[in-house]
């Protein structure tokens, strides 16, 4: 999983005890969007100009089996009706920390409910 520089700083504050807002289910989401700019760790938010959207963990998630962490979330009806060329993860609704960005395409929403749920497997080193 490529990470974005803002997570290693995050990560950074975490392991010597700096106050940082977890990625727990009160405040994680999943992001979506139409662009496909390249990945760059600089990156802080999706690189779509207006189609893109962030919406709350489902109950009970995000969840963590040994090193694999699980996000999942349910995006409504009206939620993200767009091509998903880009998703990520993130600890707010708005601004917050980028976990990571994924250029990747899901599919063309266009109503109905869609549940996206991806699985991260953090790694040191190349």
């Amino acid at each position: 999983m490529a990470i974005t520089d803002a997570m290693i700083t995050h990560i950074a504050k975490t392991i010597i005890g700096e106050t940082v807002t977890t990625f727990a289910e009160a405040n994680a989401y999943l992001g979506v969007g139409d662009s496909t700019t390249a990945f760059a760790a600089s990156q802080t938010d999706l690189q779509a100009s207006t189609n893109k959207v962030r919406v709350a963990m489902d109950t009970g998630y995000p969840k963590r089996t040994n090193d694999a962490l699980k996000f999942k979330a349910t995006f409504g009806d009206s939620d993200a009706n767009f091509a998903w060329q880009e998703w990520g993860v993130f600890n707010a609704s708005s601004g917050g920390t980028m976990a990571n960005r994924k250029v990747e395409s899901k599919g063309t929403k266009e109503g109905g409910s869609w549940v996206f749920e991806v699985t991260l497997t953090p790694t040191i080193g190349s």
